[in-house]
């Protein structure tokens, strides 16, 4: 589904996020990639969807070329692939209901939304999104009176109402306290199982890599340093990923917010 061919990124000044990436990840699979702040993370899944374009190399999705997508090209190959943010990205002073909608907007002609005309099968995709994530009460409440992680929930919704083949999630539950960390992940979890959507999460907890990683990426400096199961990283493993042994901020339940 998704693959990497010597596929590098080199911020202006000289920052190497990715270097000579080889990778590839199959339909449905749920992959956790982890590593250091700097180590290429979020640069990896954003490549994906060509929010972060490649220096060399190339990037495919589903056999079709992000590198080289023209415009028109990117936008459709996008329509595929949900996106799930650290800080949510939700319009706060509208409706829960429709921040949902938002995930239907490459469907909709231009003037349905600007008018916020939805059709009424947009309407029933959005709710159904919102009950496979247990909010489907909040629909009509203002993103802005949500907590935290039904927030998250909202942004989880958003991208499943665009039916996609492929959802990424950058850092999902950086802000969140270890219980809902833990419901946020079942969520994307169950959805990776129950629907078969290919999943892929950049997390900084350790331990949570290992519950929810079927399989884990470990990138250190840009390039691929891991690649396995969560039941085989022990920590030595994670000694190679992050060039250190492990302290309390690199596990969710040790970390000052529990």
């Amino acid at each position: 589904m998704i693959r990497f061919s010597r596929a590098s990124v080199t911020y202006p000044g000289g920052v190497h996020a990715l270097r000579e990436l080889d990778l590839e990840i199959g339909a449905g699979e749920m992959v956790v990639v982890v590593g250091l702040s700097g180590a290429g993370k979020s640069t990896l899944i954003r490549a994906i969807n060509g929010l972060v374009p490649l220096t060399e190399g190339e990037v495919t999705v589903e056999g079709r070329s992000v590198t080289r997508a023209t415009p028109r090209e990117l936008r459709e190959i996008r329509s595929r692939i949900g996106m799930i943010f650290q800080t949510f990205n939700l319009v706060k002073r509208t409706t829960v209901l429709n921040n949902v909608l938002m995930g239907r907007l490459h469907a909709t002609p231009t003037w349905r939304a600007l008018l916020s005309r939805y059709r009424p099968e947009d309407v029933e995709i959005a709710m159904q999104a919102l009950e496979r994530v247990g909010i489907v009460d909040k629909a009509y409440v203002r993103a802005s009176n949500l907590s935290g992680g039904q927030q998250q929930r909202v942004g989880i919704a958003r991208a499943l109402a665009q039916e996609p083949r492929i959802i990424l999630a950058d850092e999902p539950v950086a802000s969140l306290d270890p219980p809902t960390s833990h419901v946020v992940m079942r969520d994307l979890q169950r959805i990776n199982r129950e629907l078969g959507i290919t999943t892929i999460v950049n997390l900084h907890f350790l331990d949570l890599a290992r519950v929810y990683g079927e399989r884990i990426v470990g990138l250190r400096g840009g390039r691929l340093v891991y690649d396995g199961t969560g039941a085989q990283a022990d920590e030595r493993v994670f000694r190679e990923i992050y060039g250190r042994s492990l302290t309390a901020d690199d596990v969710l339940e040790a970390s000052p917010a529990a």
